[in-house]
C-alpha cells in the first residue's frame, strides 16, 4: 500500500467503526446508513483510492473542484452528490456528473436543474435543504429553505420534468436557536421527514451529520452522513 493508501483505508475504518456503533447503540441495521465521503479540495487519485476501498457515494461543493475530478473519475461507479450552495450559472456543468444535488432551496433553482437535465437527458435525484436557522419564508446562513418552504419546493419538484425527488438534507446550524444542539437539529429534520413520506413515500433520504456529528445523525434517522474530514485528513491551507 502507498502511504496514502494505509491512511485513507485506517481513516475510513476508524469511520465505519463510529458508523456502526452509532447504528447499534440507535436499534438501527448499518445497512440503513450509507457514507457519502465528502472530497473537496482533494485530487482524484483520492477519489480512486476511495473507490479502491470501497467507496461508491462522494459528495462536492463546488463546480470548479467537482467538474474535472468527475470527468478524471468517469470510468469508476461512483454516484456523484453535489452538497454546496448552487448559483444557477454552474447548473449545466453539475447536471453533466451530478446524481443528486442536496442543496436544493429555490423555486428558480429548480426550474434551472429541471431544464438542464431534460437537455442532458438525465433524471436527477434532488433534496431539499432545510435551513433549521432561517425564519419564516427566509433562507438560511448556510443556505437552505426554512421548514415552511418544504412543501412548495417539493411541489415544484415533483412537477419538474427531469427531477425526482430524494428527500430532506440539513447542515447543523451555527446560530438561532439549534445552535450547538445537533440531536434536537436533526430530531426536528426527521419530523419534517415524516411530514414529506406522509404524501410522498419515496422521498426517503435524510441526509444529516458530518465528521463531527454523525453519531448524532443517525441516532435521530439519518439515512446518508457526509464525512470529509475524519476521512481524508485536514488539508493544509494555501498561503
Amino acid at each position: 500500500m502507498t502511504d496514502r493508501k494505509t491512511e485513507l483505508a485506517e481513516n475510513l475504518a476508524r469511520v465505519e467503526e463510529r458508523i456502526a456503533a452509532a447504528c447499534a447503540a440507535a436499534g438501527r441495521p448499518r445497512e440503513e446508513v450509507t457514507l457519502i465521503v465528502v472530497t473537496k479540495t482533494y485530487p482524484a487519485s483520492d477519489v480512486r483510492i476511495l473507490h479502491g476501498l470501497g467507496v461508491r457515494n462522494v459528495a462536492e461543493n463546488r463546480d470548479q473542484d467537482a467538474a474535472p475530478k468527475a470527468a478524471a473519475c468517469a470510468d469508476l461507479d461512483l454516484t456523484w452528490h453535489f452538497v454546496g450552495q448552487l448559483q444557477t450559472n454552474k447548473v449545466r456543468s453539475v447536471v453533466g456528473y451530478a446524481d443528486v444535488v442536496q442543496s436544493v432551496d429555490r423555486l428558480k433553482l429548480v426550474s434551472s436543474l429541471s431544464a438542464a437535465a431534460e437537455r442532458a437527458g438525465r433524471e436527477l435525484g434532488c433534496l431539499i435543504q432545510v435551513a433549521l436557522d432561517a425564519e419564516a419564508g427566509g433562507r438560511g446562513d448556510r443556505g437552505g429553505v426554512s421548514p415552511d418552504g418544504i412543501e412548495e419546493l417539493a411541489s415544484a419538484v415533483d412537477a419538474a420534468p427531469g427531477l425526482r425527488l430524494g428527500g430532506l438534507m440539513t447542515v447543523a446550524p451555527l446560530v438561532g436557536a439549534y445552535a450547538g444542539r445537533q440531536r434536537a437539529a436533526f430530531d426536528r429534520l426527521m419530523d419534517l421527514s415524516t411530514a414529506l413520506r406522509a404524501t410522498r413515500p419515496a422521498a426517503n433520504m435524510v441526509s444529516a451529520g458530518m465528521s463531527a456529528d454523525l453519531e448524532d445523525a443517525i441516532a435521530a434517522g439519518a439515512t446518508h452522513v457526509r464525512v470529509g474530514t475524519a476521512v481524508l485528513g485536514v488539508r493544509p491551507k494555501l498561503g
